[in-house]
């Protein structure tokens, strides 16, 4: 049975509609990097994870966990083998998940049609309600993925999530 060594969460601004997960001794801009994920939830390499994101002025959620093996699935995920991070122990492979993407999307365009200045107070705070409702959930443990994980996919599920908010839902554009 696995079990979860480490999990932080952490809020992030994503930057151009992506947030970046590799050790701090690569330079994420050096030649060979992995291209944006535009389209795609995640776009890689072996040193480095580039998640995309739906927003770029509103934070989101990121709950990173370290397991000691591959954890159980929950819900459909993005599966990926063969990061290594260089201030980690060797070759990790990685699943993440996603949540709440369109939901915040509508919901911060529907702010600016209740309200005509993005500088008032109002939008504002109403801003203030949507930080962390976009969550990812980045899932790493050392080693190979289990039988059953998969590539990654643009897999979707039908509502009714018993994965606890991630994966994509019907709504979701991925």
């Amino acid at each position: 049975m696995s079990r979860r060594l480490l999990q932080l969460v952490i809020p992030v601004t994503p930057e151009r509609r992506m947030f970046r997960i590799h050790d701090p001794s690569v330079d994420p801009d050096a030649p060979g990097c992995p291209l944006p994920p535009v389209g795609a939830l995640i776009s890689t390499n072996r040193e480095q994870l580039w998640v995309g994101s739906l927003q770029e002025d509103i934070d989101v959620r990121l709950v990173l966990e370290e397991w000691d093996e591959a954890p159980p699935p929950c819900g459909d995920g993005t599966a990926v083998r063969g990061l290594r991070l260089a201030g980690g122990v060797g070759d990790y492979s990685v699943r993440v998940y996603a949540g709440n993407r369109d939901q915040v999307t509508r919901r911060y365009a529907q702010l600016f049609d209740r309200h005509r200045n993005p500088l008032s107070d109002e939008f504002q705070q109403e801003k203030k309600t949507l930080e962390g409702l976009e969550r990812y959930l980045v899932q790493l443990w050392r080693g190979p993925l289990a039988a059953n994980d998969h590539q990654p996919t643009a897999a979707r599920r039908p509502d009714g999530d018993p994965a606890g908010g991630y994966g994509p839902t019907a709504g979701d554009a991925i």
